[in-house]
């Protein structure tokens, strides 16, 4: 029966297996992003705040997305137990280091998988994670430009709140 089911499948088992690992990640990028929020939202960056909670709802979105390409194509998504994350940080700017940390990983991850895919001939696959390639490209710019913004202002309390409203119009 087993190999029946494996037979019936659209894409390769291994790479569902990739992809429930995936689904992990984007679960702890989500509520790595509403830590986050919150820690802005304690300490008055307002706007990043919100950016924070948008990264969080789209981490969601992400996740959604590769849980229903995985049961709309014969496999088994997984629902994710989520990690503890951190609530602490020494600062704004250590904050955006660790959002930049956490999208180089899942880009890293997704550029894993895609290889795999090409390697197990599952077009499928590839093809669906290109969208993904794409995207984490984005979130490694906004990122990485929110630390250079920080980085090159310094640690003065006033900059710092004018380039949280910057960080708002990207």
């Amino acid at each position: 029966m087993e190999n029946l089911v494996r037979e019936n499948l659209s894409i390769n088992i291994k790479i569902i297996d990739l992809l429930n690992e995936q689904i992990k990640m984007e679960a702890k990028a989500s509520s790595m992003y509403l830590a986050m929020a919150s820690w802005c939202e304690q300490h008055g960056y307002d706007h990043s705040a919100k950016l924070f909670y948008d990264q969080s709802a789209e981490e969601r979105e992400h996740m959604l997305k590769i849980f229903k390409f995985i049961n709309d194509n014969g496999g088994m998504a997984y629902a994710p137990e989520v990690p503890k994350v951190s609530h602490e940080y020494e600062s704004i700017l250590d904050l955006y280091k660790t959002a930049l940390h956490e999208e180089i990983q899942v880009s890293k991850s997704i550029q894993s998988i895609f290889l795999t895919c090409r390697k197990e001939k599952d077009v499928a696959s590839e093809l669906f994670l290109q969208w993904f390639v794409n995207e984490q490209l984005e979130e490694e710019q906004k990122m990485r430009h929110a630390v250079k913004i920080y980085e090159l202002h310094g640690d003065d309390v006033e900059n710092l709140y004018a380039l949280d409203k910057r960080i708002s119009r990207g």
